[in-house]
Parts: C-alpha cells; structure tokens; sequence
C-alpha cells in the first residue's frame, strides 16, 4: 500500500475492493478471506476489518455469520431532487457502471413517441434500447427515443461506455435544461426480464421521462424499467398551502 500521506489505510482498502466490484468480483461472490486481503495489501487486521465495514455501511457487502463476506445486490437510493443521468447517479454511489446495448435502429415515430418529443405525422427517430449495470449488476432497461436527426449522430458513438446525456451535452451542443418524470409501479414482461436478469412478473418501477433543451425543446424521450429489488426513489416535499380555518 501507499505510504500514510494521503487517506488512511483502511479508506485505501476500501476504495481497492470498491473497485473491484462489477470488475471482477459480482453480486454473490465471496471477498477473500480476512487472512488473504492483509497478505494481499499489507495491511493490519484491524485495517482489512474497518475497510470491510465500511463496505458493508455502503451496502456494496454483507457479512455472513461464520461463512465470510459477500457482494451484495446493489440497492441504490435515487434522490428525485434535480435531472441526473445513470452514470451520474450510480458514481456518486461509488458504483462501477456499464452499458449493454441490445438494438440501435430508425424507426417511425410511434403516437406517444411523437407527442412527447412534439414530432409531426411520419416524423423517424433513432431507438436505442441498452441494459445499464452497477457493480456488475443490471439494474436499468433503457429504451431512449431521439429525433432522427440528433439519433445519428450518438447512434455512432461508443455508447457502452459513453452515457446519451454527456454525449448529448459535451459532443452534440445539446444542453439538457430539465425534464418530466413518470413513475408508475409495473411488473417485467418476458422481454425486460431477459434484459434484467430477474424472473418474468417481478416488480419493477416504469419511467417516462422526456428531457427538454433551450428553448423548452423536447430532445430525449426515455421509458426506464428499475428492478425493484434494487433501487429506492426519495424527494422531499415541501407543504401545499391550504385554505384559512373556516373557508375548508
């Protein structure tokens, strides 16, 4: 390990072993044992246990009585506070992302699709449909919808490692102002259960959003399906006005 200048020991470990998970160690893998990880960094056992700890606070492991420690199926808590994109959310967890695409194509703007990204009659757009993985894990179908003319131009870009927003943004001068969400409990058909890995009819959360740039132009038409064992929503509210006592 690195000399004691920067963070403490037990951080650096830390930060080590984060960076192995969805690299190569996955959800059920079992951690090297205590005695293998002090020869592996050369570290106290007391450094190796404060890492695994802190593993296990971040909710990326979980010890098991007896049997040693484990990756744990990523649960992620998504604040509902400002427009984010995936890998925006998932680094600020400390979680290792990855895209799968499955399908690229121009097709005819279907009815929903048109209305929400206000496209006329015949109007194409680019799909592209991708599973998006945390710590090895997918966690996200992604079904995104572009005017054909902005589809493309990303169509051609790395997008299993490249996320649609930063490339929207930073290569394709598109800034994203804000967006509208809508979230609706729903179960995974066939297809999306493939994609995520889980059994047909579990739990998922279903969202359309549509991401709108200058101008209060809508450019990005998304329905997200989030495996329900593995990420929860938060906002806070503030109270809505309500009439004077007597005019209720």
């Amino acid at each position: 390990m690195a000399p004691p200048t920067g963070p403490p020991l037990y951080t650096q470990v830390e930060n080590a072993l984060a960076g192995r998970l969805g690299v190569d160690l996955h959800p059920g893998d079992r951690l090297p044992t205590e005695d293998e990880l002090i020869k592996q960094f050369g570290v106290s056992r007391i450094t190796v246990r404060r890492a695994i700890q802190n593993l296990v606070s971040r909710r990326l492991v979980v010890t098991k009585q007896g049997r040693g420690t484990y990756v744990a199926t990523p649960r992620i808590i998504q604040p509902l506070t400002a427009l984010t994109g995936f890998v925006e959310d998932m680094r600020s967890q400390g979680l290792h992302t990855r895209a799968r695409v499955l399908r690229i194509e121009d097709r005819a703007a279907e009815p929903e699709v048109r209305t929400a990204l206000e496209l006329p009659l015949g109007a194409s757009v680019t799909r592209i449909d991708r599973v998006r993985l945390a710590a090895g894990v997918p966690v996200s179908f992604d079904r995104t919808y572009l005017p054909s003319d902005l589809g493309r131009l990303v169509a051609q870009d790395d997008l299993e490692n490249e996320p649609i927003f930063a490339l929207l943004e930073q290569r394709h001068g598109t800034p994203l102002v804000e967006a509208s969400y809508a979230l609706q409990a729903s179960t995974a058909d066939k297809s999306i259960a493939d994609a995520l890995d889980i059994p047909e009819g579990s739990a998922v959360f279903r969202i359309e959003r549509t991401s709108y740039t200058t101008g209060d132009r809508p450019v990005d038409y998304e329905v997200l399906h989030y495996r329900g064992d593995a990420i929860t929503f938060t906002t806070r509210l503030p109270r809505a006005a309500t009439a004077p006592e007597g005019e209720q």
